[in-house]
Formats: structure tokens, sequence, C-alpha cells
């Protein structure tokens, strides 16, 4: 079993044509724009958002202390350590450009024909988010998502779990300047005073909509980027 998973993660798959890719970008685009699928489909980008909080906080330093993930779509990552300083900063950024640039890392992998290897890696990340779920929809949430991607990559056939992994990947790029567009109307509205970019505006001497602008910078650019990986590779 560990010998195949390794064949896969480190083997080369054919990607598929340039219609296919087309076409799991048109239904990544839907999963996107429709209303009633976005309810769904947004608990994805929740899931990226807050393990990209969590990796963050580890890499910067601090203790992890738990990530809770609420059917609304909203999440909590808990993380203990200085209030201020490169960590928070780095901590608190990494939210909202999280799925982008897991898309992106993902976009470079099908570029070099890794498909399964997106796949085993969106199953390592989730494995590792269970260890760091603190509440029982979160823990829901995160086993449908993993048992959805350990069917297609262990029983779908080598078609099925290309076209998974780009529209996966293809899901992440687009996906990722919604929530972005989505905090600006709040912050508008005055009703996410306790959002990323606000906490970033109190640590630092930049205001809130100039990191909600940066934020939106890093997810289209990923977006353009992995978009035309996708395409060349195909």
């Amino acid at each position: 079993m560990l010998q195949r998973i390794w064949d896969d993660v480190t083997g080369t798959q054919p990607p598929p044509g340039e219609g296919s890719v087309l076409a799991t970008a048109l239904v990544a685009l839907a999963l996107v724009l429709l209303p009633q699928a976005w309810q769904l489909t947004r608990h994805v980008v929740t899931i990226a958002h807050e393990s990209a909080h969590g990796v963050a906080a580890l890499v910067s330093g601090r203790r992890l202390a738990g990530i809770r993930l609420h059917s609304d779509t909203s999440g909590l990552t808990v993380s203990r350590g200085r209030r201020t300083g490169p960590g928070m900063v780095l901590t608190a950024f990494a939210g909202y450009v999280g799925p982008a640039l897991i898309g992106l890392g993902g976009a470079f992998l099908l570029r070099e024909r890794h498909a399964l290897a997106v796949l085993w890696l969106a199953i390592l990340l989730l494995a590792l988010l269970l260890l760091q779920i603190r509440n029982f929809f979160g823990l829901w949430i995160v086993l449908v998502a993993a048992v959805g991607v350990i069917a297609v990559t262990w029983w779908g056939s080598d078609a099925a779990q290309s076209l998974a992994a780009y529209a996966g990947v293809w899901f992440l790029l687009l996906a990722a300047p919604r929530p972005v567009l989505e905090l600006q109307q709040l912050r508008r509205a005055r009703r996410a005073r306790d959002s990323d970019a606000d906490m970033l505006a109190r640590i630092t001497p930049l205001p809130g909509l100039v990191w909600v602008g940066l934020f939106l910078l890093v997810t289209v650019g990923c977006l353009v980027l992995g978009g035309r990986w996708l395409w060349v590779g195909a």
C-alpha cells in the first residue's frame, strides 16, 4: 500500500485534453458563482483558509491551540504567542491568501503532470487538519472532504483522478478572490470589525483597506499564474 502511494506521488500522469481542462474550469466557476452551490463549496475555502492560518502559526513559531469550522462557513484558528510582531502578521495574513496559494501549488504540480500527487497531498493536509479540529461540525466536514478525495484517489480511473485534481485546483484558484470581496462588503457595512484585515490594521501601520487590497492582489495573481500553468500543462 505504501509503495503504491509513493509511486502515485512521485509518478507522472498524462494530462487531460484542452477541452477537459476547460470543462473542469467551467464546473469550478459554476461552483463559485451559483449561490446554492457556493453555500456548500465555500466550506472547502474555509478549510483551506483555516489550514493556512494553522500552518503560518506553526511556521512562525506560534503554538497552535486548535481550529474550529462552523456550519455558516466561518472558522476560527486559535494560536498562542505574541499578539504583535512578524509571527502574528504572517498568521493573520495567511488565511485569505491560503486557498489561492494552495491552488497555485496544485497548478504547478499539474503542469508537471503530478495529478495524483495533488490528491494525496490534499489527503495529507486534511489528515493533519483533523488533529487540530476542536468541534463536531468541523470534524464532520473535514471527514466528508477526506473520504471524497480518498475515494477518487483509490478507486477512480486515471481519467477521473486527473479531472478531479484539475477541478479542485481550478476551484481554489477561482474561489479565493470571492471571500476577499465579501469581506470588504462586510467591512463597508461595519460588520467585520474582528476580521483578519482589521486585526492586521491594529498591529501594523497599514489600514484595513490596504490589507484587503493585498489579499485581492495575491489571490488574483495566483489565479492568473495558476490558470496559465493549468492551460499550458494540458
